[in-house]
């Protein structure tokens, strides 16, 4: 009896020691990370009426936004591929290839500006960049309204959406449209973030090491906030510079927008929310294997080399980031008119 007894206190004690150790671990996390919210917590988003969400949904999957009436947003940032392309960089207007890999649409909303280089403040000012760009969509902005005003039913969907205004087809408010849609992209509930509630349970043992591993090798001191990333810049190559295969020596990152030499080679960090389904990585998409980009993060900017079993950890945690994804009902687009523009290729 008195052994029986004995048992239970220590299963007791063994029990106990091990919330108590996730708790710790929960305390650590708690300080760097956040959850993703249900609904984006942005005022803009507050404001953002019913129908300015739907006609952004129906832009976004809009073909003609491009010259060509072959790209969309949705080709480069693909709402069932984790709100990627996984391409090493995309393919545009006459199959040219695009300079940089396409980052997820996925809760990009959180993050503090959009591009590797952050040359865009926010999801409107970003999605007005690959449609004119001539290696993506192509197109000019006199263009895209001309289109869009050749459709009766888009006419209607944009008085609705921006009320009160006497010619609300306009460039700026097709972007705003996009997104307003954008920023319902949401990815909330994954197990970290069940974790991150007190869920102990929806963590393994290997997980939980991944994340004490990620927290306390320096990983968490760029990759932090809600995205675990996307609030800031740092140098790809911190402490060991990465071969040019991984950091190509013509692509000079935020320099090109700030025209400041220490920002020769400086990236936005990119958030880690749903990694695992967006290969490959980096901003040359030269890496397809994501504990492989784990070891390049160790030994490129922390000055580490992660041991196998390390990577391998971190690389589990990393799994847990994957949350639910966005189900859309893929819009039914309005049919041209007489007046529409037809498709170049040229």
């Amino acid at each position: 009896m008195l052994r029986k007894i004995s048992i239970m206190l220590i299963m007791l004690l063994c029990a106990v020691t091990v919330v108590s150790a996730e708790q710790s671990t929960l305390g650590k996390a708690r300080k760097l990370f956040k959850p993703i919210p249900d609904k984006p917590l942005l005022e803009k988003q507050r404001r953002a009426i019913k129908e300015k969400i739907q006609l952004g949904k129906m832009l976004y999957f809009e073909p003609r936004l491009s010259s060509s009436y072959l790209l969309s947003c949705n080709t480069c940032h693909n709402i069932g591929l984790g709100g990627a392309d996984m391409e090493e960089t995309s393919v545009g207007h006459g199959w040219q290839k695009g300079p940089r890999n396409a980052p997820t649409v996925f809760n990009a909303v959180f993050n503090s500006a959009q591009f590797w280089d952050g040359r865009a403040k926010d999801l409107a000012e970003q999605a007005k960049g690959p449609v004119q760009a001539s290696v993506e969509m192509n197109n000019t902005p006199a263009r895209v309204v001309e289109t869009l005003k050749s459709m009766p039913e888009y006419v209607k969907l944009f008085k609705k959406a921006f009320p009160g205004e006497s010619d609300p087809v306009t460039f700026d408010n097709m972007a705003t449209a996009i997104e307003a849609f954008e920023a319902t992209l949401l990815t909330p509930d994954s197990r970290f973030d069940l974790f991150f509630k007190g869920k102990f349970k929806a963590l393994d043992p290997l997980e939980m090491t991944g994340l004490e591993l990620f927290m306390s090798k320096g990983c968490a001191g760029c990759h932090n906030g809600i995205n675990l990333g996307g609030n800031g810049y740092y140098p790809f190559g911190v402490v060991e510079k990465p071969e040019s295969s991984l950091l190509p020596p013509e692509d000079l990152g935020r320099f090109k927008v700030t025209n400041t030499e220490k920002d020769k080679y400086v990236f936005k960090v990119p958030g880690l929310r749903n990694v695992a389904l967006t290969p490959p990585y980096f901003h040359s998409g030269k890496v397809w294997k994501l504990q492989d980009a784990v070891a390049v993060m160790g030994s490129a900017q922390l000055g580490i080399h992660l041991k196998k079993d390390e990577a391998e950890a971190i690389t589990y945690f990393l799994l847990t980031l994957t949350g639910k994804q966005p189900k859309i009902e893929y819009p039914i687009l309005p049919p041209n008119s007489h007046m529409t523009p037809l498709p170049s290729l040229k």
